[in-house]
């Protein structure tokens, strides 16, 4: 069995969120702690592998492989899960051969690893792209990029339980919407289906428009026969995948001092700042509550250092 015990994963706290910013806007946000959850199966990869890990179950696989980056918070959750669960992975990487915290980790945790180059990786969405690794590793699961896939969204609809069930805790009874991080758009995707239109969803996009991050959540939500939904997407990318600034690492910095919460540059950093810009450019209403999710990742941090 590949799917560990239900009962491991320790509840995410939600919990205000106290910034400067909101307040003289008179906005309310909440935060969802997905870094909290474990030390080294952070954030919300965990949650975007539970139905691909309940999928290799019901196959008969001894383990997932899957692809990322030389940073790849998602290929770390995974490589993390494999050694405490005691399944086999193996990680398509993209580039070439590279030692990054992150790769040490993943060896560390026992991950196979096969370096694609850059081309070899952009192929990864092209037909047949995965027949000759099934033939290399019959026994193994394939997991796309980051996790994805209707499967992916699955996993994270169970994001919107958890958040109901502690509202009371903050004195309110209902919020206005989502806030968040996307990178594939799978966890917003989620978060869509979950509402099935009763509350909005807003995607702080870590990447350009041109990678397609729209169309991937549009088909997710299409697969699963939604007809009903709310979300939109805001270029926040600030010039491209993994790019920042001194207004971008300034803010990080200050925002950290301010709250105690640790952030990092390509997505939660990113996130946070956008929706602070869009409540000064007046998006949102005095009065507005926001569930913000702080989408783990920090291991990534040590690649800027």
């Amino acid at each position: 069995m590949l799917s560990p015990p239900a009962n491991w994963l320790p509840k995410p706290l939600l919990e205000p969120l106290h910034l400067g910013w909101l307040t003289n806007a008179g906005i309310e946000a909440a935060i969802l702690r997905l870094d909290q959850i474990d030390p080294m199966i952070s954030g919300n990869k965990w949650f975007k592998l539970i139905e691909h890990l309940k999928s290799a179950d019901r196959f008969g696989a001894k383990g997932i492989i899957s692809l990322g980056g030389a940073h790849s918070n998602h290929l770390h959750a995974l490589a993390a899960a494999g050694k405490r669960f005691g399944f086999t992975t193996v990680g398509l990487l993209r580039g070439h051969p590279q030692e990054t915290p992150t790769v040490k980790d993943l060896q560390a945790f026992g991950m196979q690893l096969h370096w694609l180059g850059y081309g070899g990786y952009r192929a990864r969405h092209a037909p047949g792209f995965w027949q000759p690794w099934q033939a290399q590793y019959p026994d193994l699961h394939p997991v796309p990029e980051g996790g994805g896939g209707l499967q992916g969204a699955k996993g994270c609809m169970q994001l919107r339980t958890m958040v109901s069930e502690q509202l009371n805790g903050l004195g309110w009874n209902d919020y206005d919407g989502w806030w968040l991080a996307c990178g594939t758009g799978t966890t917003l995707a989620g978060l869509v289906l979950a509402e099935a239109g009763e509350h909005p969803v807003y995607g702080a996009l870590a990447v350009p428009d041109d990678h397609g991050v729209a169309q991937q959540v549009e088909s997710i939500v299409r697969e699963a026969g939604l007809q009903d939904r709310a979300y939109e997407l805001f270029d926040t990318s600030r010039g491209g995948f993994a790019k920042v600034d001194p207004l971008l690492l300034e803010f990080i910095d200050q925002t950290e001092q301010a709250s105690g919460i640790s952030l990092e540059p390509l997505y939660t950093g990113k996130a946070l700042l956008a929706l602070k810009q869009q409540i000064e450019a007046g998006k949102f209403a005095r009065g507005t509550r926001l569930i913000f999710i702080h989408t783990g990742g920090l291991q990534g941090r040590r690649g800027f250092r």
